[in-house]
């Protein structure tokens, strides 16, 4: 060996060293690059955050965010949480990357209950879901379609207000949560179905309504429930909590019903031969998994969880917990009016000038009932539905308002928050629809101070069916009846708070009694 050459062993591990020097360097320059998180409470082993999540997480979300700012990080278990509490927040993430945070996390509920994630709410980003979304937007809720189907919401609510005139006889009290419920089941099971499941005029060839409901219920309650395998994921296998064997029985009991719905229905469309029009959405559906053109097939799968989303999500169970979307808004529009009757007098004065007492009112009204529209914008101001809406999934990394945001963060948008917040709103906790009079603000996600449907891409592809039913559907019971609360309830002592589930209705149903205002016709069948 030459005597002023280095030993090899000895070049090997210099050259280690400024390996490990230079990657040293590298990865701290990459952490100055890098933003922060966002602020948010140290997480606790195995839990994270969920100690500080009580039994109405949109409030217990909004007390943190009051702490930690309008955009903050949680950890549910081991699952990273982003939340935005703000305008800002929500444009963010539902306008300026709204590509970013397209997707949806993966879930139990979603595996288990809709086929997979067949169904165009808890589908992840990607041609399926693409190609779902364009047919509910082109297909089934367009205009022209929703159109075609108004004489079953006009039938449906006009037998509303029939059960009500005869519930109501001799001013007995009424809960009117089962009579907004009935309304809004019977009209989606009739547009989806082509026929009514539930109540007097259900079908019973193919489930009682006592099965149909159980199986709604079920299906509501596990689709809103905190499953702790999807939080803390090395739990899963174990189901703690028994949600996943439920979910698992409730799948095979849909899925008989449905098969023997699609069986019906391609009976009637094998029989009708070329001369076939579809008669509800099954229909429709079922001719789009025929169409050779689609990007991605519609299987036989897809179909079903297409059909099960559109009953479940404007229906639900009858219990407590499980309230249609659209009966929850309504219900709470009622209850805050009970406690300011002068609201009462403003709208009828309204609805009989535009309307008159000889007829129930109809969609063509709404647009000449700007009070009625600011009545139900305040509602969905101050008693969102869905007060966060459905979580986000992060496609990639991504920096937003200056902090660092990685693929697969779950981000939730706090409606619920931003609905209350002073800076947008005067006096945020008072209910005054006066507020929303000669303004332009909209619930159709252009506006991101009110944003009950959501916006983006993810953006609830059936708002305008929903807008119709509650817009519908308040005014028919303003304009229907006079309403008081049951002998001995002070409006001042109406219970106003709420139970967080998928929906957040009412702890306690709204009781009221309900006078005749219209001529006698309008009540009759």
């Amino acid at each position: 060996m030459d005597g002023g050459a280095l030993p090899t062993w000895a070049l090997y591990a210099a050259a280690l060293l400024a390996s490990a020097a230079i990657l040293r360097v590298l990865l701290a320059s990459h952490r100055k690059e890098r933003p922060p998180p966002p602020p948010g409470p140290r997480p606790w082993p195995i839990v994270g955050s969920l100690h500080l999540i009580g039994e109405l997480p949109h409030r217990s979300i909004h007390e943190l965010s009051r702490k930690y700012g309008p955009i903050m990080q949680l950890y549910l278990g081991s699952q990273r949480v982003v939340v935005g509490s703000s305008v800002e927040m929500a444009t963010e993430f539902l306008k300026k990357q709204d590509l970013v945070f397209a997707s949806r996390p993966r879930t139990a509920a979603g595996k288990y209950t809709t086929y997979n994630y067949s169904d165009i709410a808890w589908a992840p980003y990607g041609p399926y879901w693409r190609q779902a979304r364009r047919l509910c937007l082109t297909e089934l809720f367009s205009a022209k379609r929703l159109d075609s189907y108004e004489y079953i919401r006009l039938e449906e609510t006009q037998r509303m207000l029939a059960r009500l005139a005869g519930a109501t006889t001799g001013g007995a009290a009424v809960l009117l949560k089962d009579h907004l419920n009935l309304l809004s089941l019977s009209v989606i099971s009739r547009m989806t179905l082509g026929k009514t499941y539930i109540g007097e005029e259900a079908a019973m060839d193919v489930v009682s309504p006592e099965e149909f409901k159980k199986m709604l219920d079920e299906f509501f309650l596990l689709n809103g429930v905190f499953n702790i395998g999807d939080m803390i994921p090395w739990l899963d296998f174990l189901d703690l909590q028994g949600y996943v064997r439920r979910m698992k029985a409730l799948s095979v009991k849909f899925d008989a019903f449905l098969d023997r719905v699609l069986e019906e229905h391609e009976d009637r469309r094998g029989r009708a031969g070329p001369e076939f029009v579809p008669a509800d959405m099954v229909d429709v559906l079922l001719q789009l998994a025929d169409d050779p053109n689609l990007s991605v097939k519609l299987t036989r799968d897809g179909v079903k969880g297409f059909t099960q989303q559109k009953i479940y999500f404007w229906s639900a169970g009858h219990d407590r917990r499980g309230t249609e979307t659209s009966a929850v808004t309504v219900e709470w529009a009622m209850a805050e009016i009970l406690r300011r009757p002068e609201i009462f007098e403003k709208a009828w004065e309204e609805l009989d000038r535009v309307v008159g007492r000889e007829r129930c009112v109809e969609e063509k009204d709404i647009p000449n009932l700007p009070f009625i529209e600011s009545i139900v914008k305040e509602t969905m101001r101050l008693h969102p539905a869905v007060p966060m809406l459905v979580p986000r999934y992060s496609r990639e990394d991504t920096t937003v308002a200056g902090y660092h945001v990685p693929a697969g963060t779950e981000v939730l948008v706090n409606v619920w928050t931003i609905g209350r917040d002073p800076a947008v709103w005067d006096s945020p906790e008072e209910f005054r629809p006066e507020r929303f009079e000669g303004r332009s603000v909209d619930v159709k996600g252009h506006d991101f101070e009110l944003l009950p449907f959501g916006a983006g891409r993810r953006m609830c592809p059936g708002y305008q069916l929903g807008l119709k039913m509650v817009q519908s559907s308040l005014a028919n019971l303003l304009h229907g009846f006079r309403w008081r609360l049951p002998e001995g309830a002070a409006p001042e002592d109406l219970n106003m708070e709420e139970l967080f589930g998928l929906t957040t209705p009412k702890k306690i149903p709204l009781e009221v009694v309900a006078e005749l205002r219209l001529a006698s016709q309008v009540y009759s069948l």
